[in-house]
């Protein structure tokens, strides 16, 4: 990962992302994209107070932002890392993955505590339009905890795919785990994805454990915090055309409830 994007955009989780991005710029020697994007409003009817309306709410975006940038311009100034910046102007999905073509991880927050800013959505729509992986943070955090990863495995291409995208991150973590659940559709094959890991000099040891009452999302997130996990790797799931349903339920709920960053991939 040689280059990542984070979302640059004056809401409640941009500190999480941007703290985030920078640890990571400068534990893999890689380079930093700050994408700001102003958001347009919905759109409105075409009469005069509807176009008067829309017109306000760009102008205090566009001041907002050129605020944020003044702001963020002046500490990644002190950072040591490799960074640039970009603007577009539009949806936050379409920006980011217009700009992702060139990005080996996108950062965005896994759910925000603001209606405005529907992230999980987001999040879901980067994966499904964009190809890319996400890091989807807490906007809680401050850091890149490397003590601990949890890999959620079943098996599947999703699984297999987010694997992969996450070694560079897994090689900074001290620990790896497989976390397998015991169902009827877990495929298994954990053994040959450890082997691939231990190719890449990382140890990765296998936990099958059943089901909680709660569900499979829970019961990772059990896993996590049991493990003392700064991280858990999983796939999407796509069923659904909706933007807002593009993951099964599983990684919905990951997206939704979990207290620790999530790398995704679909």
């Amino acid at each position: 990962m040689k280059t990542l994007l984070v979302l640059a955009h004056d809401d409640p989780g941009q500190e999480a992302r941007l703290q985030v991005a920078v640890d990571l710029a400068r534990r893999l020697e890689a380079h930093l994209t700050c994408l700001d994007v102003v958001v347009l409003p919905p759109a409105y009817v075409d009469d005069s107070v509807g176009s008067s309306i829309s017109a306000t709410i760009v102008e205090s975006e566009i001041e907002q932002e050129a605020a944020n940038r003044v702001k963020l311009e002046a500490r990644l100034a002190h950072e040591d890392v490799s960074w640039d910046w970009q603007e577009r102007t539009g949806d936050l999905v379409g920006s980011l993955c217009g700009a992702a073509q060139f990005a080996d991880l996108v950062i965005v927050n896994r759910k925000l505590e603001d209606p405005v800013m529907p992230m999980r959505s987001v999040a879901g729509g980067i994966i499904k339009e964009a190809g890319k992986p996400i890091l989807a943070v807490p906007q809680d955090i401050r850091r890149f905890d490397d003590h601990c990863a949890v890999i959620a495995w079943d098996g599947s291409a999703a699984a297999t795919a987010a694997l992969r995208n996450a070694v560079p991150l897994l090689k900074l973590m001290e620990r790896v785990f497989f976390v397998e659940i015991t169902t009827d559709k877990a495929d298994g094959w954990a053994e040959d994805a450890a082997r691939y890991l231990s190719r890449h000099g990382i140890h990765a040891r296998i936990e099958r454990v059943a089901p909680l009452p709660s569900g499979i999302a829970r019961t990772l997130i059990a896993e996590a915090g049991r493990h003392g996990a700064g991280l858990i790797v999983a796939g999407g799931y796509g069923h659904s055309r909706l933007r807002e349903t593009v993951f099964g339920g599983v990684t919905r709920e990951l997206l939704t409830y979990s207290p620790y960053p999530l790398l995704l991939s679909h």
